[in-house]
């Protein structure tokens, strides 16, 4: 199994995130990310438009899950997690995750309303590589 330093190293290099949501009608929903902004224990931080269909979705139903991925010319390696996302709008959270730069998505800046953060918690995963797959639970890894 790998450890839990390997699995987040891993994770931490990558800058794009599939993410799965459940719609309305029971269907999985995904949509290309920017890696988190924070990773604090299991959890991870994402920003997004409060707006957004993937956030109204979230409020709905929080069964989340979040893939990242490595392709290169002859290795290909790709970590799956499961587990909850909650909508965050809170203040304190909002200022901490804010970067200069997002005044570009959210017009009126940190207070922006429709400036929201994704808290996904993750519980379980799969990690791919060499084709060989192997299932593991967060709380199980060294």
């Amino acid at each position: 199994m790998k450890t839990r330093e390997y699995v987040f190293e891993f994770i931490q290099k990558q800058k794009t995130v599939f993410v799965g949501s459940v719609d309305e009608e029971g269907f999985p929903n995904i949509k290309a990310m920017f890696a988190p902004r924070k990773i604090e224990g299991d959890c991870f931080y994402f920003t997004t438009n409060t707006s957004s269909m993937r956030s109204q979705q979230f409020m709905k139903d929080p069964k989340a899950s979040v893939y990242f991925y490595s392709r290169g010319r002859f290795k290909y390696e790709g970590i799956m997690l499961t587990g909850t996302m909650e909508v965050l709008q809170d203040d304190d959270i909002k200022q901490e995750i804010w970067r200069a730069g997002d005044t570009m998505y959210y017009k009126q800046g940190v207070t922006d309303p429709d400036y929201c953060i994704l808290k996904f918690t993750a519980i379980k995963g799969r990690h791919y590589c060499n084709l060989k797959t192997e299932s593991f639970h967060i709380a199980d890894l060294e």
